[in-house]
């Protein structure tokens, strides 16, 4: 019994096939949950290799990095216990006391508390960079930069920046490359295939697509995986095979949901830049878009992701209140769609005065669009602006 290498030509096919444990066990169509602990030693080289849960080594696991490689294209991959196990994991097997990270100006909330207050605190510097301004990026270089971290699309302002200008600059600065890929995840985008080195991914998001689970997911060489590997070893943030299984079974259909989505948000990026109460859209699948014409020359499709500021901050609540469709909830990448306010959210943790540099204020909704009927969607939308606008006015 063992995990299958064969890799198929669409990622569609893959996303059933890769990795599935050949021959079948007991004749079952689906992998069945390896619920335990501990397996027979035998032929163990070394500590890695102990057939144990906390080292991501059982059939379940084996199965998921079979598969996730084959979607990234990439030679490995390992799952973790949450996006930020990843993230995490993936950072620090690169970097050490002393090192220095170029990052992206605005990062996942979670992502810049720890580099900020974590990594800091291990002896770890960074510096953000404007991905818009290419020439500024030489400037922020030290003589101990080791590592260059992005994001495909950024959360929650949805930048897309010339990452293939990013891949070139690593590699003539000798840097290493880290780029979070869970907001067009890989039927969109595959960052391995453009140079990336690792590729990360919060797989609660769209990988799982049911809003069931937290699970992580790090991808890249062989090599690189490995040393990712041990490391989480010694952390011990291993997703347990039950997530496994549930997570091996939402990438099934990811294709067919992210495709949908892709469609939705699209639609309703296009409806929200017509209404007087947004002053702003940020979705990368609009022309009037500033990242657009890095994302169409990279990206299969744009995404479920898309940001707006309302025209005031008092606009927020009503409207969050208001939609009927859309849960009022963090997180993202669901079969359901999903609004937040980032400032009360992933960027909590971020003082006010950060979140306004960034541009993360109390005005921007972040919507995560799931596969409703979007005109049933649009519609809600189209009631909850108005009600915010109406409750505004009242309130003036």
């Amino acid at each position: 019994m063992s995990s299958s290498h064969k890799r198929f030509k669409s990622i569609d096919t893959n996303l059933l096939h890769a990795g599935a444990i050949r021959p079948n066990i007991e004749d079952s169509v689906v992998t069945p949950i390896f619920q335990t602990s501990t397996y027979l030693t035998g032929g163990d080289r070394d500590y890695d290799d102990v057939r144990y849960v906390r080292c991501s080594n059982t059939p379940n696991h084996a199965v998921l990095h079979a598969r996730i490689a084959a979607i990234e294209s990439a030679e490995s991959a390992l799952v973790t216990a949450s996006g930020m196990a990843a993230i995490t994991t993936a950072i620090l097997s690169i970097v050490k006391t002393g090192d220095h990270i170029l990052t992206q100006r605005c990062l996942y909330g979670g992502t810049q508390m720890f580099l900020n207050e974590d990594a800091k605190g291990l002896g770890i510097d960074h510096m953000p960079i404007d991905l818009n301004d290419p020439s500024s990026w030489r400037k922020a270089l030290k003589p101990k930069t080791k590592l260059l971290y992005v994001e495909s699309i950024s959360n929650p302002l949805m930048e897309v920046g010339d990452l293939k200008a990013i891949v070139a600059f690593a590699r003539e600065h000798n840097l290493v490359t880290i780029i979070d890929n869970t907001f067009p995840s890989p039927v969109n985008f595959r960052p391995i295939e453009i140079g990336f080195d690792l590729v990360v991914h919060s797989a609660t998001k769209y990988l799982n697509g049911h809003s069931d689970i937290g699970a992580g997911a790090i991808v890249g060489s062989q090599a690189r995986i490995t040393k990712a590997t041990k490391l989480l070893n010694h952390l011990g943030g291993m997703l347990d095979p039950h997530a496994c299984f549930l997570l091996e079974r939402g990438m099934k259909t990811m294709g067919l949901r992210v495709r949908q989505q892709n469609q939705n948000a699209l639609q309703l990026a296009q409806f929200l830049s017509k209404r007087d109460e947004v002053s702003e859209v940020r979705y990368p699948g609009l022309s009037s878009d500033a990242g657009h014409k890095f994302a169409e020359k990279l990206f299969d499709g744009y995404g479920g992701m898309l940001a707006f500021y309302l025209k005031s901050d008092a606009m927020a609540e009503p409207f969050l209140n208001s939609v009927t469709i859309p849960l009022h909830a963090v997180s993202l990448g669901g079969v359901e769609s999903l609004v937040v306010r980032p400032s009360r959210s992933s960027h909590a943790g971020l003082t006010a005065k950060e979140r306004e540099a960034l541009g993360v204020t109390d005005a921007l909704i972040r919507v995560s669009v799931g596969i409703e009927n979007i005109d049933e969607l649009i519609e809600d939308f189209s009631a909850a602006l108005s009600m915010s606008h109406v409750k505004e006015a009242k309130r003036a």
